[in-house]
């Protein structure tokens, strides 16, 4: 890959069903792609570190004949490595073995070198040494409640990871499981899901088996996060003891992104679907819906989306970088992905014909 002198540029990561491809950019206007690396594995999952003055793409690889493993590369793609005996592998007490990683999440800044990484069967994981090896959290593996999570439509996924900046607070989001939080960095674990509905289960509100699709934090307060549930979007202001619906003025309920500003309060992003049985945008027109007012009111975006659409975003197959402002991105199951360099004001569409997209993430780098 071309390297660009710039003193301030973008890398965008794309994962498929078949492969992932890389792109650089000085201007969120012009991308430079590579790939298709890891060509005929499946990647679910990115993670992009800009700790430690390096740009470190770790990514989750699913192989049909090698299995699945993260790989790393602090190249740009240009060269990739994984330990030998896997980067997370379960240990020989537990019986169980890594289907698929779902989620890989690099901590603060003020934690350089951890890393988190949910995965299938429903466990999370955290590396110290910058994602290159990971061990099994064993306070959720335990978990009493463990044997009762399910799978969505998916898989059984270990989906979102919450970390909060300056204390010892984890939030997780499982399908299906719902929210479960930690209070003492990853040790103990409770369900925290009250005011999120099951309507398909006979107890519409239980303590957990919510089919939660997506979480983030809110940038600016702390406590207040958001969830995309499999019906239902959701405000929370009390750290996950309550939620309460955020869904008024959307066309539907039901999507799969749920994505947070990174340094405004009250601004977030969904990408609404039609509910079971369809999953495509209402009306077929893909809209993004962003709120500023932590979901008080929700503004429609269209301008650079094509007209008619009958494919979905996926939960991970979207991101928002820490640029200012703040650039959105996503990609569809039709293999075309938008770039906004305005908050999702306007998109282009910088890539096309890919294969299924499963996971996007973006990141402002220094002289990429």
């Amino acid at each position: 890959m071309e390297r660009m002198a710039t003193a301030e540029s973008y890398v965008l990561a794309i994962g498929t069903k078949k492969g992932l491809w890389l792109a650089t950019s000085p201007d969120r206007s012009n991308w430079a792609f590579t790939g298709p690396h890891f060509l005929m594995s499946e990647i679910p999952s990115v993670g992009i570190d800009t700790r430690e003055v390096r740009t470190r793409i770790m990514v989750g690889v699913r192989s049909e004949h090698w299995g699945p493993t993260v790989a790393h590369s602090d190249d740009l793609g240009a060269t990739w490595s994984e330990p030998a005996e896997g980067a997370i592998t379960f240990p020989a007490d537990t019986g169980a073995a890594v289907e698929r990683i779902w989620q890989i999440h690099p901590d603060a800044e003020s934690r350089p070198g951890v890393v988190w990484a949910g995965a299938q069967p429903i466990s999370v994981w955290k590396s110290t040494d910058g994602g290159e090896h990971f061990e099994l959290n064993r306070g959720l593996w335990d978990h009493p409640h463990r044997s009762e999570w399910g799978a969505g439509y998916g898989g059984a996924a270990a989906h979102s990871i919450v970390v909060q900046p300056g204390g010892d607070t984890v939030h997780i989001a499982m399908s299906t499981g719902g929210v479960y939080r930690s209070l003492d960095g990853g040790s103990s674990w409770e369900p925290r899901n009250r005011g999120i509905s099951a309507g398909f289960m006979p107890d519409a509100e239980p303590e957990f088996g919510q089919c939660v699709h997506k979480i983030a934090a809110d940038a600016g307060i702390e406590g207040r996060l958001y969830a995309q549930n499999h019906h239902g979007v959701y405000r929370t202001d009390d750290n996950a003891d309550t939620w309460t619906s955020i869904a008024d003025g959307l066309p539907a309920d039901f999507g799969f992104v749920m994505l947070a500003h990174p340094r405004r309060e009250g601004t977030a992003w969904v990408i609404p679907l039609k509910a079971d049985g369809e999953r495509i945008p209402p009306d077929a027109e893909l809209a993004v819906h962003r709120t500023d007012d932590a979901g008080a009111t929700w503004l429609r975006s269209t301008t650079g989306l094509p007209d008619h659409e009958y494919n979905s975003v996926l939960r991970d197959a979207a991101a928002v970088d820490s640029a200012e402002p703040a650039g959105v991105y996503f990609g569809t199951r039709g293999g075309s992905v938008y770039a906004s360099p305005d908050e999702g004001e306007t998109f282009t569409e910088v890539a096309a014909h890919l294969p299924d997209v499963l996971c996007v993430r973006a990141a402002v780098v220094a002289g990429a």
